[in-house]
């Protein structure tokens, strides 16, 4: 198995997505996609485009890291990892994950890891599997 990587979230979190990709690009990991690199897209045909590129990602991808908060595109590449059966790994900073108000049933589901902390400590948790 190899060890490629695909980050979903949002726009906000920009900053934290290229943090972590480049802390495990460092570390010999594999992007499958960057999208932190698009600009927001403009029309519906921008749209697909991002969104054909987004999922080939997910699907190339050995496993995902979501990180909170996500909007719905983040959520969508969420549930193809899960129908896929690949490994998610679901970050936040704060309880948000186990908070019973913002939860999702999936995010409790077995091959979804929960890492609460700082991104550090996510990095830590994705380098020790055996990839």
């Amino acid at each position: 198995m190899t060890n490629k990587f695909y980050i979903a979230s949002s726009f906000i979190n920009i900053d934290k997505v290229r943090e972590v990709s480049n802390l495990l690009k460092d570390k010999g990991f594999v992007q499958t996609y960057d999208w932190t690199q698009n600009d927001r897209a403009a029309s519906l045909t921008d749209l697909k485009e991002i969104g054909e590129k987004e999922l080939s990602a997910v699907l190339r991808a050995d496993f995902l890291i979501i990180l909170l908060p996500a909007g719905k595109g983040s959520h969508i590449e969420f549930g193809i990892g899960l129908g896929q059966g690949k490994k998610i790994y679901l970050f936040s900073e704060n309880d948000y994950i186990d908070n019973f108000e913002t939860t999702s049933t999936f995010y409790h589901l077995d091959n979804v890891e929960k890492v609460i902390g700082t991104v550090e400590e996510l990095v830590k948790r994705v380098t020790i599997e055996k990839w």
